[in-house]
């Protein structure tokens, strides 16, 4: 039986993280459950982000579903406080979860919750591709009397294994987005993802964008992009920009996939590591426990669990399907203009699956 290691996290997480596992057991009465407590929730049992414990018991399951994890209780500017994403950090660094896919397909019963005009956003359907272990967020950092510092490192071989996923991806383009005017990490990635191209994917067209220009054109002609390929800060921020396309950062999901991805009968191998899936949207600590936050993100993260980390297609695409119907039925959570809240939305999903 497959085991999920199921992080719910914080804030809204054991809420989503609920629903998603209701939805989970309706297509899959298989999968068996281990949960664990990460971000916020375990500074307070335990005084770490993530326990070694915790991360032991992750490591031997056959997929991660994370809900999300901070918010403001745990906020700090003191450079040594142990902070909630630290949890998060771990996991993707020890599971070796480079990777990171988030799809934007906005749904057409949807189509006037974006704020934008339908005919822009209409037909849209892009994968952003974020390198996810690299970059600021993993390089060196600290102070030094009244300054700070981050730093942006990528190597040669980090840049070509994300593009490797970014181009088996595409129909027919990778947009790459750097910033290649002013850093060079940008022109190393530049130069890279142009030989890689050259040599390995030359059926698919490339494209290079500044990063500025991108974030004005996916608000411009969303419509125009079929694989974004991006290193993580920009990656971060402009699929947060992306969510919106689809009316709301809480429909958006999300696949973090390692060189270990399992599926199929590659599932339950012990040698490789579980791939993990969470929604795009944060904890949302201002409605936490209030049983009114939109499920559908975590939702669809599970479907991508099921299709990216067990190999079950028919599953995935049937929890995409179901939760397509109904919203095409009319069922509308609170941050897309509607009042249904977490439990009727999942029930929805659930009757439609039924």
């Amino acid at each position: 039986m497959p085991k999920i290691a199921l992080l719910p996290g914080d804030g809204i997480g054991p809420e989503v993280a609920a629903a998603a596992v209701r939805v989970l057991d309706a297509v899959a009465d298989d999968l068996t459950y281990d949960e664990q407590l990460v971000g916020g929730a375990s500074i307070d049992a335990n005084g770490s982000a993530l326990t070694d414990a915790a991360m032991a018991a992750i490591e031997q399951s056959d997929a991660v579903l994370l809900a999300a994890v901070g918010g403001p209780k745990w906020d700090s500017t003191d450079p040594d406080a142990v902070r909630p994403e630290q949890g998060l950090f771990r996991l993707r660094a020890d599971l070796g979860l480079f990777a990171n896919l988030r799809p934007v397909r906005p749904v057409p019963a949807l189509l006037d919750a974006s704020p934008l005009k339908r005919e822009l956003v209409e037909g849209t359907d892009m994968l952003i591709v974020r390198e996810l272990t690299g970059g600021l967020y993993f390089g060196e950092r600290g102070r030094r009397g009244d300054s700070a510092y981050d730093t942006c490192i990528y190597s040669v071989a980090e840049i070509e294994r994300i593009a490797r996923v970014a181009f088996k991806a595409a129909r027919t383009r990778v947009t790459s987005v750097d910033k290649a005017n002013v850093l060079e990490s940008s022109r190393l990635w530049r130069e890279v993802v142009t030989r890689l191209a050259a040599e390995e994917f030359p059926e698919v067209e490339l494209e290079h964008q500044l990063v500025d220009s991108c974030a004005m054109r996916l608000v411009a002609e969303p419509r125009s992009f079929d694989v974004i390929l991006t290193e993580n800060m920009f990656g971060d921020i402009l699929s947060d920009e992306a969510s919106m396309l689809t009316g709301s950062l809480g429909m958006l999901p999300t696949a973090s996939l390692g060189a270990g991805e399992r599926s199929g009968d590659e599932r339950g191998a012990r040698g490789s590591r579980p791939s993990m899936f969470e929604p795009v949207h944060g904890s949302a600590p201002d409605i936490a426990g209030r049983g009114v936050a939109n499920p559908l993100g975590m939702i669809l993260s599970a479907a991508m669990l099921l299709r990216h980390g067990l190999g079950r297609e028919e599953a995935a695409a049937a929890v995409e399907s179901a939760v397509d119907r109904a919203l095409e039925r009319g069922v509308r959570p609170r941050d897309l203009g509607g009042s249904a809240n977490t439990a009727e939305t999942t029930e929805a999903v659930l009757r439609e699956l039924k």
